[in-house]
């Protein structure tokens, strides 16, 4: 007896339990990694005001390197998503793999950079006589560090790819939890002050990425798959990576133009700006659960020759994005009395960051969308038109951006020039979402 084609509406169910499934485990994980940095400036802020800020100039170098790779965790999740679509679980896992190999590889790199010019990256960063000691100490013990967090990002990948998103949450919150143990313990117990912080880091991180490399070794003895390294799938894995990277650098040279733009503005400016950005990037948290969702679900989509199932299924994830942002708009509108006394008590400061505020309210709509389809694409494998992308909306946004001081417009004008960026990748990606060039089936693109 042949079965009855699935109504529309029982396909959006379908695609609805897909989302939220993947989505909100997700968005748990992505919240535990700020808390890291937060429970280390709380233990480390009562050490005294140098060590803090000393602290919070490593982390900013650390978390840069760890953001410029994450097209690891990215990358690696398109990729192993087609293989799990295509129904071979052992390529999906030698997949992963070859994504490990290179996370440590890259990782061993960073370290070789960074333990002698440590000093030399903190007196960059504007650090003061008093606070560079305290950063460059955190800094060469943090960075052995490093290879774990791009096993955590990679590992990530494989889990995402192969669906589960709950593993990566549970072994967020045991990190943060064993984070904050091992640095009360270390700082204050041990009396190691800095530097046992950064060691608490390092030991949470390497046993993070010890439980991940566990499941995936445990699911590659299941399904027989090699763990060795392989040159070609690492070198195709850095080859998949490479468009992502420069996506990603193309954008934190957004973030860090608009800073820089913002500081030019006054000090009332640069710090109201601090807050709405601080605010920005929380709102961000949400919308990419659901883009990560978006690369597993149409990765595996793809990998199973379902074209159609990958079109209904980025219609759907845009819808959620679009109302997931109006809520959030909604949200800061209605939070903002409180959020900003949270922040500061200044008035002149939460009179500039009220207006740049209902910016970023109005934008979260055209946010959701940017997130979405970005994970879209990120997930059928698209990255050189993503990389391409980013670039061209880097050279609209930054000449728009410098003006601003220029013709007088304050930080709402620099938010207004943000959200024209957003609005510009929110075309680039719709463009190419219509054109239907990024689906390509198959276990491999």
């Amino acid at each position: 007896m042949t079965q009855a084609p699935a109504t529309p509406k029982a396909v959006r169910r379908r695609h609805d339990r897909e989302i939220v499934a993947l989505a909100v485990p997700a968005f748990g994980a992505l919240v535990a990694e700020p808390l890291f940095v937060m429970a280390d400036s709380a233990i480390v802020g009562h050490l005294g005001t140098a060590q803090l800020a000393g602290l919070g100039i490593a982390s900013a170098l650390l978390m840069t390197a760890v953001g410029v790779f994450v097209f690891l965790a990215y990358a690696t999740t398109a990729a192993v998503a087609r293989r799990v679509g295509a129904g071979d679980l052992q390529a999906a896992i030698r997949q992963g793999m070859d994504g490990i190999w290179l996370a440590l590889l890259i990782g061993a790199a960073v370290i070789v950079v960074t333990l002698p010019t440590a000093p030399a990256l903190v007196e960059l960063f504007g650090a003061s006589e008093t606070a560079a000691p305290y950063a460059t100490t955190y800094l060469r013990i943090s960075v052995l560090g490093i290879p774990a967090m791009l096993v955590v990002l990679a590992a990530t990948g494989v889990l995402r790819g192969l669906q589960d998103t709950k593993t990566p949450l549970y072994v967020a919150v045991a990190g943060f939890v064993a984070n904050a143990a091992l640095n009360v313990g270390l700082v204050y117990g041990a009396d190691l002050g800095i530097a046992g912080s950064a060691w608490g880091t390092v030991i949470a991180q390497v046993g993070m990425a010890a439980i991940y490399l566990c499941v995936v070794v445990r699911g590659a003895r299941k399904h027989s798959a090699s763990l060795r390294p392989d040159a070609a799938g690492i070198r195709a894995c850095a080859q998949a990576g490479a468009p992502l990277l420069i996506r990603t650098l193309s954008l934190r040279a957004i973030l860090m133009i608009a800073t820089a733009v913002a500081a030019r503005l006054g000090d009332a400016d640069i710090a109201a700006h601090q807050i709405v950005l601080s605010l920005w990037s929380l709102l961000a948290f949400a919308l990419d659960a659901i883009a990560i969702a978006g690369q597993a679900i149409i990765g595996r989509y793809l990998g199973a020759d379902d074209a159609a199932g990958a079109r209904d299924a980025c219609r759907r994830m845009v819808q959620w994005g679009i109302a997931v942002g109006v809520v959030l708009g909604l949200l800061v509108v209605a939070a903002r009395p409180l959020f900003l006394p949270l922040f500061t008590s200044d008035p002149i400061v939460q009179d500039t960051a009220l207006p740049a505020l209902l910016v970023v309210a109005i934008s979260q709509p055209i946010c959701g969308i940017v997130f979405v389809l970005d994970g879209v694409l990120m997930g059928a494998g698209d990255g050189p038109y993503l990389a391409w992308a980013m670039i061209l909306t880097l050279a609209v946004f930054t000449p728009v951006a410098l003006l601003v001081p220029s013709f007088g417009g304050g930080l709402t004008a620099l938010w207004a020039a943000m959200t024209l960026m957003m609005t510009m990748r929110m075309l680039t990606l719709w463009l190419r979402s219509r054109s239907g060039r990024w689906i390509v089936t198959g276990a491999t693109r």
